[in-house]
């Protein structure tokens, strides 16, 4: 099993830029695909960005080129950078990990507000 905690969130101007960061505990971080989701009010939880155990990324059209996914294994972290961020990016920003053979989990979220 495994317990994941978000943090980094906050207010931020349009154009500014936030780093999220994914704690995980529990089990063998580096077998889970970890990846961003988020979720805006009267919307449903969209996907962000993924990473694999090996690097290999992924990311929704809407933040490429803004964003970078990474993870370092060995302090199993996962982040997410964002940078030039808009209004539309305001939301809850989960993180999730996932795996074939032990399941998806799910941190509590943090909020992104972009705002001037």
């Amino acid at each position: 099993q495994v317990q994941l905690v978000e943090s980094g969130g906050g207010l931020v101007q349009p154009g500014g830029s936030l780093r999220l960061s994914c704690a995980a505990s529990g089990s063998i971080f580096s077998i889970y695909v970890m990846g961003w989701y988020r979720q805006a009010p009267g919307q449903q939880r969209e996907l962000v960005s993924t990473i694999t155990s090996s690097g290999s990324t992924n990311y929704a059209d809407s933040v490429k080129g803004r964003f970078t996914i990474s993870r370092d294994n060995a302090k199993k972290m996962a982040y997410l950078q964002m940078n030039s961020l808009k209004p539309e990016d305001t939301a809850v920003y989960y993180c999730n990990a996932r795996s074939g053979t032990f399941g998806s989990y799910w941190g509590q979220g943090t909020q992104v507000t972009v705002s001037s």
